[in-house]
């Protein structure tokens, strides 16, 4: 015991032991905490949210990158809100946006806004781009369900308790990300960039979609692990 002047009341140790419990059930300790850190924020995660990996900061830093003063940017599927307030906290010169259709996830995002005190980024609650006008972005970024529907993995460690539409989408696990980069094509201003996160076999075929619906200089990039992870690409001007 760290204080071992304390005593600890029956209640306390109810608590401890419930928590050690779901553990060896399997439950994250983000989710037994209640929180995650994610770039340089302290963000509350739930069972509503995908937990933030940091992974997804290769996402963040590529489209610092991009940024521009004044620019309009769209965080697709926030969950937590992790990559739309990792941004407003580098960016205070840019509006961003993040979206998400789960009411609960919202909810979460909207707290750790409040809690990191960045409250200039607005939320919308919706499926993808379809609240957004065309040709109202200047950027949109994304980290989406990608793992197939019938993917293993799904039912083990972590991902048994994260909501499964944060994480599957589809036969090949492209369902969400084909809806994506087709409504982007119509709601970037031309010259705009769209970054989307991917699962480490599913470069070339994310390359393929963003070609098809017109995109250029498409590039691929490699999270900490040299996996294939993110894609980003222009839209012609």
């Amino acid at each position: 015991m760290t204080r071992p002047e304390q005593s600890v009341d029956p209640v306390q140790t109810q608590q401890f032991r419930q928590l050690i419990a779901q553990r060896k059930q399997g439950h994250p300790v983000a989710h037994l905490t209640g929180q995650r850190g994610f770039w340089t924020l302290d963000l509350q995660v739930t069972p509503a949210t995908l937990i933030p990996r940091p992974d997804t900061e290769l996402l963040v830093e590529l489209t610092l990158s991009k940024l521009k003063s004044g620019m309009s940017i769209a965080d697709l599927g926030t969950g937590s809100g992790a990559i739309a307030l990792a941004l407003a906290s580098e960016r205070q010169d840019v509006q961003v946006i993040a979206t998400d259709i789960s009411a609960q996830a919202l909810i979460t995002a909207k707290l750790n806004a409040f809690q990191n005190q960045l409250q200039q980024v607005s939320f919308i609650r919706g499926q993808w781009l379809a609240a957004f006008a065309a040709r109202s972005l200047d950027l949109i970024v994304s980290n989406p369900p990608y793992i197939e529907d019938t993917d293993p993995h799904l039912g083990q460690g972590d991902l048994r308790f994260e909501p499964r539409t944060a994480l599957a989408s589809g036969a090949d696990g492209l369902d969400d990300l084909r809806v994506i980069v087709s409504q982007a094509a119509q709601v970037l201003r031309p010259g705009g960039w769209l970054l989307t996160e991917h699962g480490y076999l599913q470069s070339a075929a994310v390359q393929a979609l963003f070609a098809s619906s017109g995109f250029i200089e498409i590039s691929a990039h490699q999270d900490f692990g040299g996996r294939d992870r993110v894609v980003m690409a222009q839209l012609p001007l």
